[in-house]
Order: C-alpha cells, then structure tokens, then sequence
C-alpha cells in the first residue's frame, strides 16, 4: 500500500507536535517545581533577606554616666546641645541657604567646605551636622528664622559638660571624638558625635561610663528613608561615679595655689579617702570636649609650668627633708641611735674624700632626733643614715609606699623611685656608695617620689602605723573594703617621729615656728623640704650662696611641706610641693597650713589644744 503525501504530511506534523508538547511539558514542570521550592522549600530563607533590604537595625546611643563628688556636686555631667542640622533635598540651594544661615551664627570658610564635602557624601534625606553646642540665644534665633532657612533643621541632643572647669581637670579628664584608629573598636564609635573618654577617669573607666547600646528596628524604603519604627531597646545608661573627693576643699587647695606650679593631696589619714587631689595650673576639659584650637593646644604644650600634666601623680620630685621620717624610723627600729643620743653639727660632714654640708652654715651644735626633726638638721641625718645603710632605708621607704604605685583609676600615675644597692648596679652598673647612702639621708640624691605618695607615708605614720591605701571612688553595692594591715613598727617609735614634726611647727627652734596656728583650739604638725633642682659648686660656697630669689625660676629650689591635724587625733593627712618654689617653710608650709585650718573651721572639730606637754611635741 503507498502512502500519500498528505499522509507523510499528517505524521511528520504528528511528531514534531508530540516533542514540542513534551518539551512544554518538561519547561512548565521545571517552572512549577522552582516556584515551588522558592515560595514553599526556600519562604524563611527569601523572606530573611527581603526583610534585610526592608528592615534596617539601628543602635541608640547611651547616654554616658556622670561623675559627683561625695557630696553629690556634678563634676561630669550630661546637658542639652543645641545643634543645626542641614537637609540637602529640603533645599534647592545648600550654599545659599548657608549664606542666609550666617546671619544668625558664624560659619568659618573651612567649616563650610567641610558640610559641603559631608553633603556630597552622603545622601540627601539625611542630615549633616552645621554647628553644635550652641547657646540658647542663637539657637532660639535660628528657630524664629526658620520659614527663610530652607533645609535647615534645628535639633536637640545631649553632650559631655564639666562645670567645675579646670578645678577637676587633672581628676576626670575629658571626653574626644573617635579618632581613625579608634573606629572600629565598638559599632558605637561610628555614630556621628559619639565621644570617648581620652584622658583622666574619662578615660580609664571609659567602659562603665560609655554604658550600653540599644537598637531600633525601623522600615525603610530602597533608599534607605525610614518608613516607620517596628521595634525598640532602649539603651541603658552608664555608671554613676562617686568620687571621694570634696569640691569645697578641692577648690579652697586650687585656688590657694592658682598662681603657682604646685600639687595639693588631702586624705583622710584613717579611710586612705583623697578629699583633695589638686595639680596647678590646669586646662579646661570643655575645650577638648567642644574642638580645641590648635593654637591654644599649643599654648598648653610649651607652657613651661606645664598645665597638662597631673603633678599629684606623674610629678616625681626629690623629698628632700620630708624623707627624713623615713631615716629616722629606719634607724630606730635597726637601734643605731635612740631619741636621746645628740650628735654635733657644725655644718660639715665628711665621707670619704667628699665633704657634706647643712642648710644652716653656722650649725646646729648638738642635736638630739626630736630637735634634728625640728631644726632640720642635715648632718644629724648624714650620719645616721650612714649609720643604718641603705638597704634598711629602702626597706622603711616601701613600708610607707614610696616607689609604689597605687592604680588610683587615674592614668599616668609613676612609682617614683626608691633607690637601692641592687637598683644602682642593675641601672648604672656601678656598686653603691656611702657618699650615695649620704643624700638620700636628706632626700636629695636617686630618690624620688610623687606628692600622692608622700601623703600616703604621712597618713600611714600618723595614723598609729596602719598601711592605708589611696582611694578616690567610694566602692560600688557589693564590693568589699579592705581593712589595712599594721605595719610593723614600734609604736614608741613612731611617737618620737611624731614629736619631732610636732616641733617643726610649734616650738620655737623648729623650722616653720612662723607658721603655727593662732586660732584657739587648732593645731597641725609637719615637715618642710626644700630639694634642690641644681647641684652647688664649691666656687658658689666659697663666695656666695645665692637665695632662690636671685636665680632663674628654673634653677629654684622646689618647695615642699607634708603635714597632718589635729595634732593630738589626727583625722588629715596633706602633703604640698610649689615647683621651683623656694623654702619649704616659707612657701608650701603657709598653704598647708591655710587648708588644714580651712577644714578645721568648716568641720568644725572638737578643739585641740595648742599649748602641749613637753613629752607630747
């Protein structure tokens, strides 16, 4: 039988539609199971990330803890910044409406290009930061202009402020902007205007200050405007600091010392709490908070009396006559010389080939320790220190926490320095030497402390010999307080010391005898120092010694003063060094002086008397 063409045509169409169907079929199949897997197998996976391009996660900032003195007083505080934002796509003109803005507050050249850079930058909803921190009357005129201000939009947020200005400068220090290096250590850091401690407890506590972040969950559209909030954390504030110190006393010592180079510490010689912790001259932590000028950063720089540094702290200084306490213990408790035993004095001391001198050039004569203390007395000291060696002196230093560091949360704190034999081998590789054991007898020489440390080692020896440490923030809920341990001294020694610096101001012979109190019921003792910042020459000696008032401020002695009251229950320890200041007795001891009697009057103690016995001075 022949097949027809139309046949042979019939099934070839047959055919070709039979594969094409099959292939529809296999097409719609793979079609149907995609859809499948996209909007059944795969819906968490896709509807995650299409809620990544609709939902944005936001942080909040915290707002950062304050800082009070034990009264409550705001040391570090929180308050409203007033700021003017621009919004570019709410202005045709963002140079024209900065020029209209200039009428009410002044916008510098180079801060101009700067929020034209930020307006290229960034996109046009959202809005760049023209001025901040400013005071109400401007802001307030920016607000009533508004209608012919096109884009500009005023706003409130809050900012770090120090209302004490410089009295607490060196304490707290300041908070900064974020720096390049610093960006990316927390997500925190990259919100415009957030600012981190940088220097002083600011910086040291930083991470209870800073507090912790919330976040908000917000809607927004394709080109990232937020459409509406769906959900909030709100962030939690940082720690509240309460500091030990007592503004009222801090700023009686800072004012009293405002025209010096000089360093005030005042504790409770019992609790070891810093009531006063004052280092002059000093800089306003505001300017760094706001911007500071590079020509006033400057200025602080290369200011000789150098306002920048904390001397109560990272001031290491020669104790000169202050250390002769620790002389004096180190040589009773070793039992080389007793209170009675008098050595005489006529102004020289000799050591091997080299010949020592007293401050007084017509000598003391024969002086037991009490009038040694009293007086001064350079050679006494000479040779008693010689007498017990360096390593006990070494010893009584660390016992009264010289050369330690104490980590008070402010940085920068040194350990100054107490020297010993191994001290001087491992650092200038030569053994130790009588004439070496000689000067820090009267604390000139390697030794070297700071004025906290010194108010330490008084309130450690007034306070019957209990190894009290520095605080300056009270203890949080929960934390426990250390009881200090007994050093391990005689008490009759101790009493004797006592007696001594009790002399230096209220007997006749004692060195600050000018500077008792006259005021019924008050009394103080203490030590004046005066350490030398320049070695003299035997050709000075020989002609002329010349009084610090005839030399460079540079080449004057620093003046010191470590003192304690009541004398009879003592409750204050305060220790004071003027630089380049002179006499202890004619410069620091009138403005420890001024402040123990300051605090008398306000704390109004019991009255001690001023008139003692013999064998209680």
């Amino acid at each position: 039988m022949v097949t027809s063409p139309d046949d042979l045509k019939y099934k070839l169409f047959t055919r070709r539609a039979g594969l094409v169907s099959a292939g529809m079929l296999v097409l719609t199949s793979g079609l149907v199971g995609r859809l499948y897997f996209l909007q059944v197998v795969g819906q968490n996976q896709y509807k995650l990330l299409a809620d990544k391009n609709r939902i944005s996660l936001r942080l909040l900032a915290p707002e950062r803890g304050r800082i009070l003195d034990r009264n409550g007083h705001g040391i570090a505080i929180n308050r409203t910044d007033y700021r003017v934002n621009i919004i570019p796509e709410q202005t045709e003109d963002v140079e024209a409406t900065l020029a209209a803005l200039k009428s009410f507050l002044p916008i510098s050249e180079r801060r101009k290009r700067r929020i034209l850079r930020a307006v290229k930058r960034q996109r046009a909803f959202l809005p760049v930061t023209v001025a901040e921190n400013l005071d109400w009357e401007t802001f307030a005129r920016v607000n009533i202009n508004i209608p012919d201000l096109p884009g500009i939009q005023p706003d409130m947020g809050i900012t770090r402020y120090y209302p004490e200005k410089d009295l607490m400068a060196h304490v707290v220090g300041y908070v900064s902007s974020v720096n390049a290096r610093e960006i990316g250590a927390d997500p925190l850091f990259e919100l415009p205007g957030f600012k981190i401690g940088k220097n002083g407890m600011e910086r040291v506590l930083d991470q209870r200050l800073r507090g912790k972040a919330g976040n908000s969950r917000v809607e927004v559209n394709v080109m990232g405007r937020v459409i509406r909030e769906l959900s909030r954390t709100d962030s939690i504030s940082g720690d509240t600091l309460n500091l030990t110190i007592d503004r009222d006393i801090q700023k009686f010592t800072a004012d009293r010392v405002r025209d010096e180079s000089a360093a005030v510490v005042v504790m409770d010689v019992h609790s070891g709490e810093i009531l006063a912790l004052t280092s002059t001259p000093a800089y306003d932590p505001n300017d760094f908070n706001l911007g500071i000028s590079q020509k006033k950063y400057d200025i602080l720089l290369h200011d000789a009396r150098k306002p920048l540094i904390n001397k109560t702290v990272q001031g290491e200084y020669p104790p000169g006559s202050t250390f002769k306490m620790i002389v004096a213990l180190a040589a009773l408790e070793a039992g080389v010389v007793d209170e009675h035993e008098k050595i005489f004095c006529n102004s020289k001391f000799e050591i091997g080939n080299t010949t020592k001198y007293c401050w007084k050039r017509q000598g003391h004569g024969f002086v037991n320790m009490v009038e040694a203390i009293a007086g001064s007395c350079d050679v006494y000291f000479y040779t008693i220190a010689v007498r017990v060696g360096i390593d006990r002196i070494h010893d009584m230093a660390a016992r009264f926490g010289l050369g330690e560091r104490f980590d008070i949360d402010i940085p920068g704190e040194k350990k100054g320095l107490n020297p010993s034999k191994g001290w001087k081998m491992a650092n200038r590789g030569s053994r130790w030497q009588g004439g070496d054991t000689a000067n820090v007898g009267i604390g000139q020489g390697d030794v070297l402390v700071t004025p906290l440390q010194l108010c330490v080692m008084i309130s450690r020896l007034v306070n019957g010999g209990m190894a009290v440490n520095p605080e300056i923030l009270f203890p949080q809920e929960g934390e426990s307080v250390e009881t200090p341990e007994s050093i391990p001294l005689s008490r009759k020694n101790i009493e004797i010391v006592l007696k001594g610096m009790a002399a230096v101001i209220n007997k006749p012979y004692g060195v600050a005898y000018a500077q008792r109190m006259k005021k019924p019921g008050m009394s103080f003792g203490g030590k004046t120092g005066s350490a030398q910042v320049r070695r003299i020459t035997k050709a000075e000696r020989d002609v002329r010694i010349r009084k610090n008032e005839e030399k460079p401020w540079r080449e004057r002695d620093h003046a010191l003063f470590v003192g304690y009251g009541p004398i009879e229950n003592p409750r204050y320890a305060v220790s004071v060094i003027v630089e380049h200041g002179g006499g202890g007795s004619k410069k620091a001891a009138p403005i420890a002086k001024d402040v123990l009697e300051f605090m008398f009057t306000r704390d109004k103690l019991p009255a001690h008397s001023q008139t003692h016995k013999e064998d209680n001075v």
